[in-house]
């Protein structure tokens, strides 16, 4: 008997992957008149909505509480700091999730996406066309968007089985007694802060001698200087050779610290934060997708891959891995697709990012390095100011603060703006729009301050930084 062909299901816009930036896309792409769809294997809303930035802002927050109280005593309230239950925020945390998930399923309803469950594999075609298959059955479209995002990366270590991920700590039921973090980039540090706060006993391993080692040399200085107040162990200049797992059922981290082995010992948990990599394993050799050397899906400024009609964005692309930057690239190119907009596309340049450590960083633009590289020291000018926020004014415990702002001569265009202290997060989205625009210095400088607060030490910037 001869066998049936499967049916394939057609659409205008496909896209793999629920997501940011998958959601937004293909939402985008609907309102437009598209027939979209989005196929998604996992909860819906992807690494942000379930394991990101989303339940990490809920566990920072819980974290500032805990700060804030020790600090009420210096305000004058008489509290007593009693057991913190992780418990209640765990359940708090994740029904708020849960409320995201139908929100998310309720809005592609109404606007009329097409939501498939199941892993989604380009297979080969006969007539060149290209097919997804989900659990079996096959779908096609004229636009096929990858958009699967990223995972963390375990270390390929002895015992490497012993430790968590960054999305394993979401499913913590209790907090840790004594926890290692692994990683000195932005998702080790936060949540080295979050741990630390909350009251567990907390080493933070790093490879070199300080942390963000990518934001600007003044940042990553002060940081690592914050980190070590806070009380968070920091260990330099050290890599893991081995996790073991002890009788008493605490596991022991051996390293190799300074060239020399050495182990470190009595820890309920281990936390690896070392790194993400890109989801690409779905048959992307069946349509002749290529990736780079971190197989990451190669895409030029249009977000086009190197097939035609198949294009990619997100955390799968490597290029910021930054949630509002996955949805502002997947709207542009729907309108690109559906819109009659062939010129739209998302500007990569100066886009803003925060870093919710312990105080927060806020960051746009160029580092003083990488000014000083693009366009010589000579036009470079850069403007610092240490502060302490008003906050800590009558507090026993201090947090530092700092503003820095790079500037291109003749004019002295920012460049580049870097922000460190309580409430660097929320402030810098405004002055974002000013370094988008281009402002000048003097630009700032004309812009009344606001007082007193932290954010009017950006307008009030007088000396410039010398060498």
């Amino acid at each position: 008997m001869q066998r049936m062909a499967t049916a394939v299901r057609t659409f205008d816009f496909l896209v793999i992957g629920g997501g940011s930036g998958g959601l937004a896309s293909a939402r985008r792409a609907a309102l437009l008149g598209a027939k979209a769809a989005v196929i998604e294997h996992g909860p819906i809303g992807g690494t942000c909505v379930n394991v990101g930035c989303v339940p990490k802002k809920v566990m920072f927050y819980t974290a500032s509480m805990r700060e804030a109280l020790h600090d009420m005593k210096s305000y004058g309230f008489d509290v007593t700091l009693k057991k913190f239950d992780w418990a209640v925020i765990k359940k708090s945390r994740d029904a708020y999730i849960n409320r995201l998930h139908g929100i998310y399923d309720r809005n592609l309803d109404k606007d009329g996406v097409t939501k498939i469950i199941g892993d989604a594999k380009f297979k080969p075609s006969e007539n060149g066309s290209v097919v997804v298959d989900v659990g079996g059955e096959s779908y096609t479209a004229k636009h096929v968007l990858i958009a699967t995002g990223g995972r963390p990366i375990e270390a390929g270590v002895p015992g490497k089985e012993l430790a968590m991920t960054s999305d394993g700590f979401f499913d913590l039921e209790e907090l840790p007694r004594k926890i290692a973090v692994v990683g000195a980039g932005y998702i080790a540090v936060e949540l080295a802060g979050i741990l630390n706060a909350l009251g567990s006993e907390t080493s933070l391993l790093i490879r070199k001698d300080k942390v963000l080692r990518s934001f600007d040399s003044t940042l990553s200085n002060m940081i690592t200087d914050e980190v070590v107040d806070s009380g968070i162990d920091l260990v330099r200049n050290t890599t893991v050779d081995k996790l073991v797992k002890e009788a008493d059922g605490t596991v022991t981290v051996h390293v190799v610290r300074d060239g020399a082995k050495a182990s470190l010992a009595g820890y309920s948990h281990v936390l690896w934060a070392i790194g993400r990599v890109p989801n690409t394993e779905i048959g992307l050799e069946h349509v002749g997708v290529k990736l780079d050397d971190r197989r990451n899906v190669q895409v030029d400024e249009f977000q086009n891959t190197t097939t035609p009609n198949i294009y990619a964005l997100g955390d799968v692309a490597g290029k910021y891995l930054l949630t509002p930057v996955a949805i502002a690239a997947g709207r542009r190119l729907a309108h690109r697709l559906f819109d009659n907009q062939p010129n739209s596309k998302l500007d990569y340049e100066n886009i803003p990012t925060v870093v919710f450590s312990h105080p927060t960083i806020g960051t746009i633009g160029l580092t003083e390095a990488e000014a000083k590289a693009k366009y010589g020291a000579e036009n470079v000018r850069v403007y610092e100011a240490g502060l302490a926020s008003m906050y800590f004014a009558v507090t026993e415990r201090k947090q530092r603060s700092v503003v820095k702002m790079i500037c291109l001569l003749p004019n002295e265009k920012v460049i580049g703006l870097h922000c460190l202290g309580l409430g660097s997060d929320e402030m810098l989205q405004g002055f974002a729009v000013a370094v988008k625009m281009g402002a000048t210095k003097a630009d700032f400088d004309n812009t009344v301050a606001i007082h007193p607060t932290a954010a009017e030490e950006v307008v009030t910037l007088k000396t410039a930084k010398k060498d």
